[in-house]
């Protein structure tokens, strides 16, 4: 496809602007919270004398080292078990062509129209009756299910696109379906299973209702469900507020800004297949 030069110049223009529009709200962040604790800093202006030591104290009296390792907790069961789960059902519908697949599939469709608020009561009282509310279990396991029809939609993209002369030709060699899985069709999934992986760390990191709602104790929660701890420790003080904000942010920007080329690469392949 050719792009002249004015759709390039206007390319640009746009991601200039979004760019700008990003940034410009974490540079405020910066500059509130690097003023003095006992101010309440108004508009983006950076102080002669950045007071850096309210992001030591932000870290310690917020207890942003146990939010996090409570955090990486949920993480570390989420993820994998939804990659998991996904890859497999992605597999079946995508590459198997199992019977009722198409019903199975348009099933996950519905599950993305689902409101995640109308969802909250209903799993309150089930986590409830299962004995773990209170707990990071009641986290992990609701999570795992609410990410399942994305994640599978997702997986299901991939292999569909994958050749089916790639499996006849795995058959013909003498491969079972499981070699044929693991040899041939996940090291193809690397890059759709590498952008999966990154956006369900983002949103178990940046989950915020259901910590809220089914953990009573703040440590317990995500760093992000442990927001309400920090503004009812620091709600006096703007800039501690910030300062902590941009800690619980800066992993998340890590994360994608390490792994954005393997992200990239699956949008790429989706939309050269699509």
């Amino acid at each position: 496809m050719i792009v002249n030069r004015t759709e390039a110049i206007l390319g640009r223009v746009i991601l200039i602007v979004v760019l700008i529009a990003t940034v410009i709200p974490l540079v405020n962040m910066l500059s509130a919270a690097l003023q003095p604790a006992d101010t309440n800093p108004t508009g983006l202006t950076f102080p002669t004398d950045p007071q850096w030591i309210n992001f030591v104290t932000a870290f310690e009296k917020g207890n942003v080292w146990r939010l996090m390792g409570s955090s990486l907790f949920i993480v570390v069961f989420v993820v994998p078990i939804s990659l998991v789960c996904a890859t497999l059902a992605g597999y079946a519908l995508g590459n198997l062509r199992i019977r009722g697949s198409r019903f199975l599939f348009i099933f996950f469709i519905l599950g993305l129209t689902i409101p995640f608020e109308a969802l909250i009561i209903p799993l309150y009282y089930e986590v409830q009756g299962l004995g773990i509310l209170n707990t990071q279990w009641a986290v992990i396991f609701p999570l795992i299910g609410l990410y399942m029809p994305f994640s599978v939609i997702w997986m299901r993209a991939h292999f569909v696109g994958v050749p089916q002369e790639l499996s006849e030709a795995a058959r013909v060699d003498g491969a079972s379906r499981w070699q044929e899985f693991r040899s041939i069709q996940l090291p193809l999934a690397r890059p759709a299973l590498s952008a999966l992986a990154i956006l369900l760390f983002l949103w178990t990191w940046n989950q915020f209702l259901l910590p809220v709602v089914l953990i009573s104790d703040p440590l317990n929660r995500t760093v992000a469900g442990a927001l309400t701890f920090f503004q009812g420790q620091y709600s006096s003080s703007i800039p501690l507020l910030n300062a902590g904000a941009l800690i619980i942010i800066v992993p998340t920007i890590l994360v994608f800004v390490i792994f954005q080329r393997q992200f990239i690469q699956a949008l790429l392949q989706g939309a050269v297949k699509g």
